[in-house]
């Protein structure tokens, strides 16, 4: 099947089964997220994948009661760090260094670059962090769609609970959005079923020559 038509066939999944996802299919929707485009290509943030069952209960009770968070087979938070350091500098440059062998005059440039970027942004640098966990997200929706599995974005939480519950900001992390993956449940899932509501492309499209 296209891309259209499975993601004519997604919707906000409002109520799962609790029927497990294949691995496969996990890892293919990892993959694609790991391959999803972010600015600098920094990466700055972490994808954290639970399947722990208490865990997601415990997740339910203290900071997010919605079904599918306890119905889910996997859950995903995006979170992005709320610092960069020169060690997570250091770390994507040894990457850099490892994957292409560039220039070490070029690594430097570009790393007075991103220090740059990183100065004249600062009062702003959190809404930038944040906004790269949504890149992301965007891919896994459609990767999860494209591999028939059911997600349902999740932003209506109780952050700092969750931070609190995965000891986030020990790791300079905080919770960002929540992704659960699994299969939906008809009878829970009001949404199931229902057409998509959508703007014509003429009014969502504006097309310049």
């Amino acid at each position: 099947m296209d891309l259209l038509h499975n993601l004519n066939w997604r919707h906000a999944c409002k109520g799962m089964n609790g029927s497990k996802v294949p691995q496969e299919k996990v890892d293919r929707i990892l993959e694609a997220i790991n391959l999803a485009p972010t600015s600098l290509g920094m990466q700055a943030y972490k994808v954290i994948v639970i399947e722990n069952q208490d865990l997601k209960q415990k997740i339910y009770n203290e900071a997010c009661p919605q079904q599918p968070i306890i119905a889910c087979s996997h859950l995903l938070l995006f979170a992005p760090f709320t610092q960069i350091t020169s060690e997570y500098l250091d770390e994507y440059f040894d990457l850099i260094k490892r994957k292409r062998n560039p220039d070490p005059e070029w690594s430097k440039k570009y790393r007075t670059k991103i220090e740059g970027f990183m100065e004249r942004n600062y009062n702003n640098f959190e809404s930038w962090l944040t906004k790269q966990v949504y890149i992301a997200l965007g891919v896994a929706c459609v990767a999860a769609a494209n591999e028939e599995v059911d997600s349902v974005p999740i932003e209506g939480f109780d952050k700092d609970a969750l931070n609190r519950i995965l000891d986030l900001p020990s790791q300079h992390l905080s919770s960002g959005i929540l992704l659960p993956l699994g299969y939906r449940d008809p009878g829970k899932d009001w949404m199931n079923g229902q057409p998509k509501v959508r703007k014509d492309l003429k009014d969502l499209i504006e097309i310049i020559k």
